[in-house]
């Protein structure tokens, strides 16, 4: 494996991995884990193949775009901006989120209350965005191998605590509720903005960008799996929103230091990330001036957040359902698009998909549909 090869899968597990896996086990544990497991392994499936067949659609567009680049040309104008009001739902649910979890980690460590450590958290990185700190931002492809590390020794830690107990996976049992977790999973899954950037690490060997996408795709779901698996299994039915929290209440202070660490840096990178893309939105796509940009940014999730949005999962558990069931049936639609108006050979070829199309477009509207109506 060469190291563009390395650097395109890291780009896409980084993107992949952020705070969405500490909201995993929790939605978990309350369907049981057997069902839950179930759910994860059926959603990672389905995103890595709509983050080949968004492969196949970049492969086959001469140029360089982003998705509501894409969507434009196969799907029109409507598929645009379905895309933008996706990504913006993304982006703001997930800076939400990442303010909410910040507060909560913070206060954890340090002790105090959250609502503060929240704001200091805020306007701390709402100061380096002013700044610009791009290329702060833009190593979190790279912190992949950190959060791996860090991941495996809490995996360890909880393995070779002596309170690990297999019972805590047959402690709940939910067939019925088996879409609850859906939105949560499917926020932690989403990726598929980084594959145009991918495709640019492989600019010399677009061939292997069909390995680099499985690859980067599988990274995190199997992290994922292990670390609900070591959660769920110490702390049960009490495992708590931001699963590092209550790991560490049962594990003791070295693992809710170092769980409370990897949930702050996460968190943090991701905020930046997004924040930036944001706000480079604003500016280079809407023509609007980098002040007004930065405040547009910066205000909408505080407010949001000010009048009362108070619950990581239910942000992240709405935006993943939402933003992300939309975003699937996009991508199926401008993979069958591009199959006609294709304006090059691509480097690897699904084939038609039509069955697996609609059974994918089946299960994000039935996600979709779930969601709402468990809103009214």
């Amino acid at each position: 494996m060469n190291k563009s090869f390395l650097r395109g899968v890291a780009v896409l597990s980084g993107t992949v991995i952020g705070a969405g896996i500490f909201g995993i086990p929790y939605v978990i544990s309350k369907v049981g884990f057997s069902i839950g497991l179930l759910l994860l392994v059926l959603l990672g499936a389905a995103i890595v193949m709509l983050n080949l067949f968004l492969g196949e659609v970049i492969l086959r567009t001469p140029g360089n775009h982003q998705l509501p680049g894409y969507a434009k040309i196969y799907l029109g104008k409507w598929g645009k901006i379905l895309f933008m009001i996706s990504m913006f739902l993304v982006i703001y649910g997930a800076m939400i989120a990442y303010i909410i979890g910040e507060g909560i980690s913070l206060a954890a460590l340090f002790g105090g209350n959250p609502l503060i450590f929240s704001l200091i958290f805020f306007f701390i990185a709402s100061i380096l965005l002013y700044g610009g700190i791009k290329s702060v931002a833009k190593s979190e492809a790279y912190l992949v191998g950190g959060i791996f590390l860090l991941m495996l020794l809490i995996v360890s830690m909880a393995l070779f605590s002596g309170k690990f107990d297999v019972y805590n996976f047959y402690s709940n049992f939910g067939f019925f509720n088996i879409l609850a977790p859906y939105g949560v999973i499917l926020f932690a899954l989403l990726g598929a903005p980084s594959i145009p950037e991918v495709k640019e690490c492989l600019i010399r060997d677009r061939k292997a960008l069909k390995k680099a996408i499985i690859l980067g795709s599988l990274i995190p779901i199997f992290i994922y799996i292990l670390f609900t698996a070591a959660v769920i299994g110490i702390t049960g039915l009490d495992t708590t929103e931001i699963a590092t929290i209550g790991l560490g209440n049962m594990l003791g202070k070295n693992v809710m230091i170092v769980g409370s660490i990897l949930a702050i840096v996460t968190m943090f990178t991701s905020f930046l990330t997004l924040a930036l893309a944001m706000k480079e939105t604003y500016m280079f796509d809407f023509k609007i001036k980098k002040s007004l940009s930065f405040i547009l940014t910066v205000s909408i999730p505080l407010i949001m957040f000010l009048v009362g949005i108070k619950s990581f999962i239910k942000v992240i558990g709405i935006t993943g359902a939402i933003a992300g069931s939309l975003d699937g049936v996009l991508i199926v639609l401008m993979f069958w698009a591009a199959k006609k108006k294709g304006g090059r050979i691509p480097e690897y070829n699904l084939g038609k998909k039509k069955i697996l199309g609609w059974i994918l477009i089946l299960l994000f509207v039935l996600g979709f549909i779930y969601t709402l109506v468990n809103l009214i």
